[in-house]
């Protein structure tokens, strides 16, 4: 049960005064749907305004207050330019204050002529004359913009407006109770850290740095302490020791011989899967480092120990091709595989869930289908899950429930993580990490290009697929607005199939998932040549014939999802290329991130790059896979105050393994808050 003392939090943000059914799917959009949540929307960035008593004192860009009185209001010739209104500042300079559309009414009742009035807004010049478009605040005394002299800027979505969200933010401020600490009292004092009430209204009114830290220690630290009391718990239950005797292993016909990386990793997994206590292992491996194989590896242990194993694929096109690819390599151990998707009925279906059921089938390959209520497992001993970061601990939690005793888990991800951030993402579990490549992939060639040759760019591509192969276009990063990415794609779309016709399919994340799963059918089969793709979506399709990657304005994305997408091609045996399409004004950290991605391939290492160049911004090229463990803390937080957080959630659970001491208690609340109650779940009497 939640805390009483949050309730007042999770009330609905349609609670809050002038927020009407109009703002909620703009809100939405933003993932504020409680007052929790707007207490957590931090501005990005705030504006610093000077007040100057006349417009000498102040320089062309800068935002300022002034005092100016009107003398002319001035319409537009032509009913379409802008409303200006002309006024002069102590000194006797004359401004014009300019309006677009609507606006120009609201000028006319603010600023009535020779009425001295308060203007904050930037300084600007348009031809001889400065000006201030759209004044941010017009006031009727100097004390009315006291206020605005240092002003949040929150990230909006259409339909909503800063005075809007910061009105809300003042609001449910209002509403933040004062919750007993959870911070070790030796840590607050050393890092001089605000107490969590306060942090807050501090973010919210200026940039204050010890503020935010404590903000984001804060949700590392839940994050933390979920993950070891998972841990906690996974250690008290049974599990069941398998140890494999060889049998199926020593008859894999594999296309390369293992990594000295994979070999260890096996070894690692065998060691896990030989104990009683379940294993809990992340398999990180770059793309093409040979997971799969690991993976099967650890699958035909767990039959040598009597028992069946399970891998969950996060897609329905994931999973066939997870299945036909371990189906072509099991093929000389004579041990049966099926696939079990949401698409699957009648008696093919009906003859799987026996199997599963009487053990005659001992491997399964699936969507979160094969944990449905109606699956039975006569002894599911392993758990392998593919893009573990689709997946939350707490569906984790659901899946090890379906064996007579936990089974082991052994998650998958490609995303090469650095060192310092393994821990804040998966503190709860033991790591592997395939860093070297399997002999004979050909590097790819990776080329930037500036966008103004894309004539010659979609001619290349042409004359690619006329040779019969299969080449990606990945659409830009448009801004916050997902919306925007898909006009964008749709855009290019439509240019594209002008010149290509039928032979170019489009897929983003909000198509319905029968004509996502269909256009990705038809590309995998070959019967599309070009695939057009936001990149919300991750295009997890393994298509070896596609050999060319088309990335539009490639500076606006960070380097782990460059890296993710080039993975993409480079599957089969012909060289491939991956374009980066850059625009023309290019900054010094994007020049950097296209230079790195020419260099290098190794995905660990431009993992840590991304980390070094970007400093702040969302964990792990979050944003492709759609969900971030992280409101708050910015990479560079979570790689500078992650271990700190760690040490600390440790330490406490040590002293204190039911969090029943006054700070035990205090850090419930904070697990409640922060959404990690998954953690609270596994305490007794929680």
């Amino acid at each position: 049960m939640r805390p009483e003392v949050l309730n007042d939090l999770f009330a609905e943000v349609q609670s809050l005064e002038g927020v009407g059914p109009k703002l909620k799917k703009p809100l939405d959009r933003l993932g504020l749907t409680r007052l929790r949540d707007v207490i957590y929307h931090l501005p990005m960035r705030f504006v610093q305004r000077r007040s100057v008593s006349d417009v000498d004192q102040a320089v062309e860009g800068e935002q300022i207050v002034v005092a100016l009185t009107p003398t002319e209001h001035r319409s537009p010739f032509s009913g379409r330019g802008p409303y200006r209104v002309l006024a002069q500042d102590n000194a006797g300079n004359l401004i014009a204050l300019t309006f677009f559309g609507k606006a120009s009414y609201t000028a006319k009742k603010t600023l009535p002529v020779g009425e001295k009035r308060w203007v904050a807004g930037k300084l600007e010049r348009y031809g001889d004359m400065l000006q201030i478009v759209h004044p941010d605040h017009v006031a009727t005394d100097s004390a009315g913009l006291v206020g605005h002299l240092v002003e949040p800027v929150y990230a909006l979505a259409e339909g909503l407006t800063q005075p809007r969200i910061l009105s809300m933010a003042e609001q449910a401020l209002v509403k933040a109770p004062e919750l007993a600490e959870w911070i070790e009292p030796s840590v607050l004092a050393q890092q001089k850290w605000p107490a969590w009430r306060d942090a807050l209204h501090l973010a919210h009114r200026g940039e204050n740095e010890p503020a935010r830290d404590r903000l984001a220690y804060d949700e590392l630290f839940a994050n933390a302490l979920a993950l070891t009391l998972v841990r906690q718990s996974n250690r008290k239950r049974r599990g069941q020791a398998l140890a494999g005797d060889g049998r199926f292993r020593d008859r894999l016909q594999l296309p390369f011989p293992l990594t000295g990386a994979q070999r260890r990793s096996i070894a690692e997994i065998a060691g896990d899967m030989a104990q009683d206590a379940p294993m809990l292992r992340l398999l990180q491996g770059d793309v093409g480092a040979g997971k799969t194989v690991v993976a099967l590896e650890a699958m035909l242990l767990a039959v040598e120990g009597g028992a069946q194993a399970a891998l969950l694929a996060p897609t329905e096109i994931l999973a066939r091709q997870h299945y036909e690819t371990l189906r072509r390599m099991l093929a000389p151990t004579g041990v049966e595989i099926a696939l079990l998707t949401g698409r699957d009925k009648g008696r093919p279906r009906e003859a799987t869930l026996m199997g599963l059921l009487d053990g005659s089938i001992p491997l399964v390959v699936g969507t979160h289908a094969i944990f449905q209520d109606a699956v039975q497992y006569r002894n599911l001993g392993l758990v392998v899950i593919d893009e573990q970061h689709r997946f939350g601990v707490g569906q984790r939690l659901l899946l090890t429930q379906k064996g007579r005793v936990t089974p082991h888990t052994l998650a998958m991800t490609a995303t090469p993580i650095p060192r310092t951030l393994v821990l804040a993402q998966y503190g709860e579990m033991d790591v592997s990490r395939l860093d070297e490549m399997p002999p004979g992939r050909q590097p790819i060639d990776t080329r930037v290009v500036s966008a103004q040759r894309l004539a010659d760019v979609v001619a290349g591509v042409e004359r690619h697929v006329a040779s019969g192969q299969q080449a990606y276009w990945v659409c830009p990063m448009v801004r916050d607005h997902e919306s925007e990415d898909i006009a964008a794609a749709e855009q290019r779309y439509a240019s594209l199939k002008d010149r290509f016709g039928d032979r170019v399919v489009l897929v983003h994340g909000q198509l319905a998932p029968e004509l996502k799963d269909a256009a990705m059918e038809r590309f995998a089969s070959g019967a599309a040549s070009l695939l057009v793709a936001t990149t919300v979506i991750e295009v997890g399709v393994d298509v070896p014939n596609a050999t060319l990657m088309v990335i539009e304005q490639a500076e606006r994305f960070g380097l782990a999802q460059l890296h993710q997408l080039r993975g993409r091609v480079g599957r089969g045996s012909e060289k491939s290329t991956c374009l980066l399409l850059r625009g023309e004004e290019l900054s010094e950290t994007g020049r950097e991130r296209l230079a790195l991605m020419r260099e290098t391939q190794d995905g660990f290492l431009l993992a840590e790059e991304d980390l070094r160049l970007r400093g702040g911004g969302e964990l792990l090229g979050t944003r492709q896979s759609g969900e971030s463990a992280f409101n708050v803390a910015t990479l560079e937080q979570a790689a500078r105050l992650g271990q700190m957080a760690n040490d600390d959630a440790r330490m406490l659970v040590d002293a204190d393994a039911d969090l029943a001491s006054p700070r035990g208690q205090a850090a419930r609340v904070l697990l409640y808050l922060m959404e990690r109650d998954y953690g609270v779940s596994l305490l007794r009497g929680g």
